[in-house]
């Protein structure tokens, strides 16, 4: 059992850039890979950006390659989210995720975030034109 708190949405200009964070508690966050999935405004969930548990190993979407850094402190049980150049396009709900037995390199094939077993409420980053 994993619980999972984001958090660092706002209001940002395009151009600009803002710092998301995931918290987890409930077993040992070090064993588990991590995902960002996003929902946009009458769209469907969609993969953001995934991390390895240990090696750090990363995977984007090719629409926020080069803009967005995902990273992981693990002795503070966090997963952060780093965007900049922020376009009005991501504009979205962003959830962090986790799931049992399942790597980051799998967690970027899932369409919609399906198969994802943990998931933080989500926070909200709009960006205006």
């Amino acid at each position: 059992q994993v619980q999972l708190v984001d958090s660092g949405g706002g209001l940002v200009q395009a151009g600009g850039s803002l710092r998301l964070s995931c918290v987890a508690s409930g077993d040992v966050f070090t064993t588990y890979a991590m995902a960002w999935f996003r929902q946009a405004p009458g769209k469907e969930r969609e993969f953001v950006a995934a991390i390895s548990s240990s090696t750090r190993e990363t995977f984007y979407a090719d629409s926020v390659k080069g803009r967005f850094t995902i990273s992981r402190d693990n002795p503070k049980n966090t997963v952060y989210l780093e965007m900049n150049t922020l376009k009005p396009a991501d504009t979205a709900v962003y959830y962090c995720a986790t799931a049992r037995w399942t790597t980051a390199r799998t967690m970027r094939t899932m369409e919609n975030g399906d198969g994802m077993d943990y998931w933080g409420k989500g926070t909200l980053v709009t960006v205006s034109s």
